[in-house]
């Protein structure tokens, strides 16, 4: 177990004091290993990428919902947004370098006025998948939302939609009251215009998140169990759910310390290690971009401010391939929770 923190009353308000806050949780029996470490007991003596396939894109963290478990931190108040000509800029790179995948994400990434200029814009390109990851009840939260659907289809979208769970009670307490049942109709909408449904080549994936301090179940149990549930009770069909572990950053790192769990997630997580699961964290063939076209590893080190380690290539408009290619990837105690049990990354189980 990690020794009782002297204080909970940390405040967490900058991404330093989180990394500080990470790199102090201690064992019973000495010091938590730091992943290097881990990683280094596995033969791996660096984290190096593959190749770049998927450009994943934080366009906002402006949000209509401020989920208990959200690394983002985000929520109406939020005001960072990417403009237009950083969007250009993505356009440009995703078309210059044959980029496969756009996975668009925020916040709520409709909210950003130029999405769906970003999404037309990038199906010109040429890029093979835009992913948008909705949070579904932003379909009905204004009317210029409610053709949404329409437009994903139209512009042929994989959307990937997070529902905590199958019934009202576990998804609303980690997302708030009336949630379940909006994200219930959204689902229903995306049915209607053939989301979901066989042969019709339209994608419809669900994430899984705990709604608590613990590692998620086997997906492929738990993608049994949502689809007979939510066909039975309300006739939805899904084609994939990703279970996704909650990285102990932001505001679900603030409610694991407020709760009196943080040391027993930390170790659950640290115990559950995989190396299997290593060989296919997200941050190796995805370059994660923020609002204001900065390069990550991954959307995590994103918001704990962790600049690729390609200092000639951490900007958009300095995006250089090679530099990219040959970095280290930048790695701290919050990878254990892509690395636990089967992992976890953006499109669910790595392993």
């Amino acid at each position: 177990m990690i020794k009782s923190l002297k204080s909970r009353a940390h405040d967490l308000s900058s991404t330093e004091k989180q990394l500080e806050f990470l790199a102090n949780g201690q064992f019973a029996d000495g010091t938590l290993p730091t992943f290097k470490e881990k990683i280094k007991s596995s033969g791996i003596e660096k984290l190096k990428p593959t190749q770049i396939e998927i450009f994943q894109v934080n366009v906002g963290y402006m949000c209509n919902m401020t989920c208990k478990h959200c690394h983002v931190d985000a929520g109406p108040d939020r005001k960072e947004i990417m403009t237009i000509e950083t969007i250009d800029e993505c356009i440009k790179l995703l078309k210059q370098h044959k980029i496969k995948t756009l996975d668009l994400t925020g916040g709520a990434p409709e909210m950003n006025p130029d999405f769906r200029y970003f999404v037309t814009e990038a199906r010109k390109a040429g890029v093979n998948e835009i992913i948008v990851r909705s949070n579904l009840t932003i379909f009905l939260a204004n009317p210029k939302y409610h053709d949404l659907p329409e437009f994903f289809k139209e512009n042929g979208v994989r959307v990937v939609s997070s529902l905590p769970f199958y019934n009202a009670d576990k998804t609303d307490r980690q997302r708030g009251e009336g949630v379940f049942t909006k994200s219930i109709e959204a689902l229903q909408m995306l049915n209607k215009v053939g989301y979901g449904k066989a042969n019709s080549g339209l994608m419809l994936d669900l994430v899984y998140n705990p709604s608590g301090a613990f590692l998620p179940a086997e997906q492929e149990m738990l993608e049994r169990d949502f689809k007979k549930e939510l066909k039975q009770h309300y006739d939805i069909d899904f084609n994939s759910l990703f279970t996704i572990t909650n990285i102990p950053i932001s505001r679900f790192l603030e409610y694991l310390i407020d709760s009196e769990n943080y040391e027993d997630y930390m170790d659950s997580l640290v115990t559950a290690y995989n190396p299997m699961a290593v060989e296919g964290v997200m941050c190796r063939n995805t370059i994660s971009v923020d609002y204001d076209g900065h390069l990550y590893d991954c959307d995590f080190n994103q918001m704990l401010d962790l600049k690729v380690a390609a200092p000639k290539s951490q900007h958009i408009k300095e995006f250089n391939v090679k530099a990219l290619q040959e970095r280290d990837i930048i790695v701290h105690q919050h990878c254990y929770g892509c690395t636990a049990g089967a992992g976890s990354s953006c499109q669910g189980a790595t392993v």
